[in-house]
């Protein structure tokens, strides 16, 4: 297994773009558990790319984004950002992301001053305490027996080296051929402390976002996923509403749950709450999941 010394901070330069042009950004990818970008780099990425063309005193608020092509993940992507609105307490932003000269990725995200309101939340679901709960690199050698391909716990170890996800319940892969209830929790945070940048915050969350969102329309059929080879997919749109202030590098809880599957496509939604029980993200996600055909 190939470790970083510090994978937080490859992931941070990953998401520190290299700025081209007044509104053009330019990003790097790493490696990725399938031959292509992983979503959440892109959305993550454009996300950083808008949130540096609006001003500093305006959090983001929502996103949503289409995946139009698999991302080269040996080659630069470049972000042109769109200056769609800026209005009074509002500001729109249009992000589109390119590589071999075709968008692969689109983006609109709208940032808000701060403002008081009216306040409520659904309730933080049931959960217990992610401390108590096996890392990555403790749980997923228990499940090594499950994929064809020995170097698979590896890479997902090391895919997950910055971010501390911890599963409530065994993942899909753990339950083959076992259907269960299409729902899913996960405690996450990343593996160090983060500056007190808002922006950086919301861009790790929807870079970890992409991670398990699908797992419930797995579960709902016995499924193991991509590393067990019995579905083959990818992400089509996500979308994201930050509701309240958060804290990447402190645990939060990803309650997910899948509506609906159908046509060879499978919904998955879900709630982001902080550990006090505050409803900081909701997150919708739908994307291919299919049968090989034998």
């Amino acid at each position: 297994m190939n470790e970083s010394p510090d994978p937080l901070l490859d992931l941070l330069h990953l998401l520190d773009l290299e700025q081209i042009e007044r509104d053009i950004f330019r990003g790097k990818s790493r490696s990725a558990l399938v031959p292509r970008v992983f979503g959440g780099q892109v959305a993550a990425q454009a996300l950083v790319a808008a949130g540096r063309t609006v001003p500093a005193d305006r959090g983001a608020h929502s996103l949503h984004s289409y995946f139009l092509r698999a991302g080269d993940p040996g080659a630069p992507i470049v972000y042109t950002v769109d200056r769609i609105r800026d209005g009074k307490s509002f500001t729109t932003r249009r992000v589109v992301a390119v590589q071999h000269g075709q968008p692969i990725f689109h983006l609109s995200a709208s940032f808000q001053t701060l403002e008081e309101g009216m306040e409520h939340q659904a309730p933080m679901p049931a959960a217990p305490d992610p401390e108590t709960l096996p890392t990555a690199a403790e749980m997923l050698p228990r499940y090594a027996d499950r994929f064809s391909d020995p170097s698979v716990v590896d890479r997902l170890i090391e895919a997950r080296q910055a971010v501390d996800l911890r599963y409530v319940d065994a993942p899909p892969f753990g339950t083959v051929g076992e259907p269960r209830e299409p729902r899913s929790q996960v405690w996450f945070r990343t593996n160090g402390k983060l500056a007190d940048d808002p922006l950086l915050h919301v861009c790790m969350a929807t870079y970890v976002s992409d991670m398990t969102l699908l797992d419930s329309v797995l579960l709902a059929h016995g499924r193991g996923g991509w590393a067990v080879g019995d579905v083959v997919g990818a992400s089509l749109d996500h979308a994201m509403w930050f509701h309240r202030p958060f804290r990447a590098d402190e645990w939060l809880l990803y309650d997910q749950e899948s509506p609906s599957a159908s046509g060879g496509r499978g919904l998955g939604q879900a709630r982001i709450h902080t550990a006090d029980g505050r409803l900081a993200i909701t997150v919708i996600q739908e994307g291919v999941v299919r049968i090989p055909r034998g």
